[in-house]
């Protein structure tokens, strides 16, 4: 049986820090609900559509704020 790959967005939360920002003010300015935040905060699976949203706030790539761990 696969394994299951976890996902990580402890990237994320360090741009946040090096930005000055609090996960509040990431989700209005990427318009995420409480429910998305909740699934970040736990690593799990996000739309890529929310992805997007966070990246286009971070001016960043998805790769700068996941990474998929064993």
């Amino acid at each position: 049986m696969k394994e299951k790959t976890n996902i990580s967005y402890r990237k994320l939360w360090h741009i946040l820090i090096d930005e000055g920002m609090k996960k509040k003010d990431l989700a209005e300015a990427a318009q995420l609900t409480h429910y998305q935040m909740t699934k970040l905060a736990n690593n799990q699976d996000i739309t890529t559509d929310v992805l997007r949203r966070i990246c286009k706030v971070l001016d960043c790539e998805a790769d700068d704020i996941i990474e998929f761990v064993d």
